[in-house]
């Protein structure tokens, strides 16, 4: 038997720990024998996790980097923005890589760690976790008999409290407000990402995009309300506005737990008086029209690729309900479907039927294909660690794997895309 594939975690935040509790799963697989996080809490958390030694911790990656290489591999899920700087001094150290999405924030970051990563010639696989999903996967494997493909329709909807969490008031908001990225890239990296999967290595050319901050913006706000929720707006007023911190997070204690009581990690089981305490002064507890966030809502984007067809993703936010869709066409046929259904509709031109068509629904609850997969992302988490690990052990990956040089083409399109909807212009997709 081989031995296990060892890995250090750089970043020991939330997805990290989604994709290193592989290990305790499957400990003949992969093991985890450190970790480096600048949060001393953090890396004590891993260390009680994962049973590691003292020597094992590192306050940062140049801090591991400078011991040279201690194991086989790094699960990197640093802050967007830290992913370079994290990245580059270990594939240098000799580690190949689990590297979370968007591995850079902007095309002269992307230019540099791909040429990191081609000098050093290590793995490096990106966490565009969705192409692992059963549904998608399914979908992937479907194509050939839709003949070529002529036009791809994808939307997400993002739910009112995953936008207000994560971006309008949570970790994501002071990125983009820095300038470290852009919404299209935090949220859509996936479905962009799908996209390219779809038109197998196409290259996209072309792409313009239209969007912009809709909602939550502080003209918006209702007439005499406060800035934070629990502490100077009215009551009358607070009472009555559905994004209020006290509906979402105290009514919701359990809901993104790991994003709002992030300061109350050292506390064995906080209090609501604790948590409602500490939206007083964290940034959860402002309201939600005068957070400052310079991010967008709403974007419609729309890619032209080398053969003439077409691809156009919808990002709508504030949505009651978060969903994914996707509608592919071909010259033979059409596949549309829900990812949150784990289901799809496939027709195939049938010129001696009846209706012109066959049709067969393809349901992955009912053929067990979603059975027995932990983890988020419809399944995907865990699928993308076990390839990632067959990736090095040597074995054969799946059609899903993907490395940095997969995820180029879906990264310059969203740094375009957002280039476009800036200047009002159809925008260039250069090759790297």
């Amino acid at each position: 038997m081989p031995q296990p594939i060892t890995a250090i975690i750089v970043g020991a935040g939330h997805r990290s720990l989604v994709y290193a509790r592989y290990a305790l799963d499957h400990p003949d697989r992969l093991k985890i024998v450190g970790v480096a996080d600048p949060d001393a809490e953090r890396r004590q958390m891993a260390q009680r996790y994962f049973s590691l030694s003292d020597d094992m911790l590192f306050e940062n990656a140049a801090a591991l980097a400078q011991r040279g290489k201690l194991a086989d591999a790094v699960i990197n899920g640093t802050m967007d923005q830290q992913h370079v700087e994290t990245a580059v001094p270990l594939l240098e150290a000799g580690y190949d890589m689990l590297l979370e999405k968007p591995f850079a924030i902007n095309e002269a970051e992307l230019r540099t760690l791909i040429g990191a990563a081609r000098r050093s010639g290590r793995k490096v696989m990106i966490c565009h976790v969705l192409r692992y999903a059963p549904f998608y996967a399914e979908i992937r494997k479907r194509l050939p008999a839709l003949g070529k493909i002529q036009g791809i329709e994808t939307t997400e909807h993002v739910s009112h409290h995953h936008m207000l969490v994560s971006y309008v008031r949570g970790k994501w908001r002071g990125a983009a407000t820095a300038g470290h990225h852009s919404m299209l890239l935090a949220k859509c990296c996936h479905d962009i990402d799908l996209i390219m999967w779809m038109k197998s290595g196409i290259a996209p050319v072309r792409v313009s995009s239209f969007g912009g901050m809709q909602q939550f913006r502080p003209e918006n706000a209702p007439a005499g309300a406060g800035n934070r929720c629990l502490v100077d707006c009215p009551p009358e007023i607070e009472d009555n506005c559905p994004f209020s911190a006290r509906k979402q997070y105290l009514e919701h204690p359990d809901r993104w737990s790991f994003y709002v009581w992030r300061d109350l990690e050292n506390v064995e089981r906080p209090t609501l008086e604790q948590k409602a305490a500490l939206l007083k002064t964290s940034d959860y507890g402002l309201c939600a029209y005068k957070t400052g966030a310079e991010i967008v809502d709403n974007q419609t984007v729309i890619i032209q690729f080398a053969d003439g067809s077409i691809a156009s993703h919808n990002m709508l936010t504030g949505t009651p309900l978060a969903q994914r869709t996707i509608h592919i066409t071909g010259e033979r046929g059409e596949i549309l479907g829900r990812v949150d259904d784990s289901r799809f509709t496939m027709r195939v031109l049938d010129p001696h039927s009846t209706a012109e068509y066959r049709e067969e629904t393809v349901d992955l609850n009912a053929s067990g294909d979603t059975s027995g997969v932990k983890g988020g992302h419809a399944g995907g988490d865990e699928r993308l660690v076990a390839d990632f690990v067959s990736l090095l052990l040597g074995e054969k990956p799946s059609v899903s794997c993907t490395s940095i040089e997969d995820s180029i083409a879906g990264h310059m399109t969203v740094f375009r895309a957002d280039q476009a909807m800036e200047t009002g212009q159809v925008v260039e997709i250069p090759r790297v």
